[in-house]
């Protein structure tokens, strides 16, 4: 069985960060959150990395991470551009990028294996990388048979302000029944509140069960994604702010009955970085683990 690859979607903005979070420094040893992502999963027996970035930190990002990985893993560097959707739907007014449905297709022409696909900014820990990977090399790679690692939501907040995350549905079998991407939940006087469809915030369970985009494929997903995006299209051409996300993709997988997803859960404290409060948690927190040898002092 082929080992698995790992997609990292890079291309983010870090708008409401102020800046390109998925290059920032988070130890005195200069590492970033992707690193400790790397790190886990080596560890877990991912042997090929497919970053999805932009042209315009092209350089920086490979001079960061090329030296690092090199004799340990496969590298390859894939593009997420506005224009890389079929001429006819360009807009020149466009200036946030189209999703992470749209970042998954980008990888298409560099992943002929199981993979799993995961956020740059988002520190998923060692167990989920090691059950993830176990549950891709298990997998038949010609089959539609799909997973996720799912958290839950009061493990996965930030005190400083609104996140997005994927609430999955749940059946007695541990598979995903549906997912309904929670663009908008906050953490508000303690309590987790969430938009609903008229912009209302409504209470929502910390226990939630929720995606943090740690999904698990395999190349089969491809075929699914690529007519949904012009379905899209068509309808959000002009609309500057629309995202294509990627468990648009996999709700469309579910609703076709050809394939399933099943869902893997880790109890995991996440911790990431939408704010740039957030930085200061996520320097402790890695810290932390370093010191309880979780982790080398220098990690390459």
């Amino acid at each position: 069985m082929d080992k698995p690859t790992l997609v990292i979607l890079a291309a983010g903005m870090g708008s409401r960060y102020g800046g390109l979070k998925q290059m920032d420094s988070f130890t005195p040893e200069g590492d970033t959150i992707i690193d400790f992502s790397l790190y886990d999963a080596l560890q877990a027996g991912f042997r090929k990395f497919v970053f999805v970035i932009r042209k315009s930190f092209e350089e920086e990002f490979k001079s960061i991470f090329n030296k690092k990985l090199k004799g340990k893993a496969e590298v390859a560097y894939v593009f997420q551009e506005l224009d890389n959707i079929p001429e006819k739907y360009i807009n020149p007014n466009r200036v946030k990028p189209w999703g992470t449905g749209h970042a998954l297709l980008m990888a298409k022409d560099a992943v002929q294996e199981n993979f799993a696909i995961i956020n740059a900014d988002d520190f998923y820990s060692r167990e989920a990388f090691v059950s993830m990977a176990q549950a891709l090399i298990a997998t038949d790679k010609t089959s539609y048979n799909f997973k996720t690692m799912a958290y839950l939501l009061k493990n996965t907040v930030s005190d400083y302000g609104y996140v997005s995350r994927g609430e999955c549905k749940v059946d007695k079998n541990g598979y995903l029944i549906d997912v309904t991407e929670r663009t908008h939940i906050e953490k508000i006087n303690g309590q987790l509140m969430r938009k609903d469809d008229n912009g209302d915030l409504v209470p929502i369970d910390e226990n939630t069960v929720v995606s943090m985009n740690f999904w698990g494929f395999t190349p089969k997903c491809f075929g699914f994604g690529e007519q949904l995006l012009i379905d899209f299209l068509e309808k959000n051409q002009s609309n500057l702010k629309a995202e294509f996300y990627l468990p648009t993709i996999v709700n469309e997988i579910l609703k076709s009955g050809g394939a399933n997803v099943e869902v893997l859960k880790s109890n995991a404290k996440w911790f990431g970085v939408t704010y740039k409060e957030d930085k200061a948690i996520v320097q402790k927190a890695i810290e932390d683990l370093k010191a309880a040898n979780v982790y080398p002092k220098n990690l390459w």
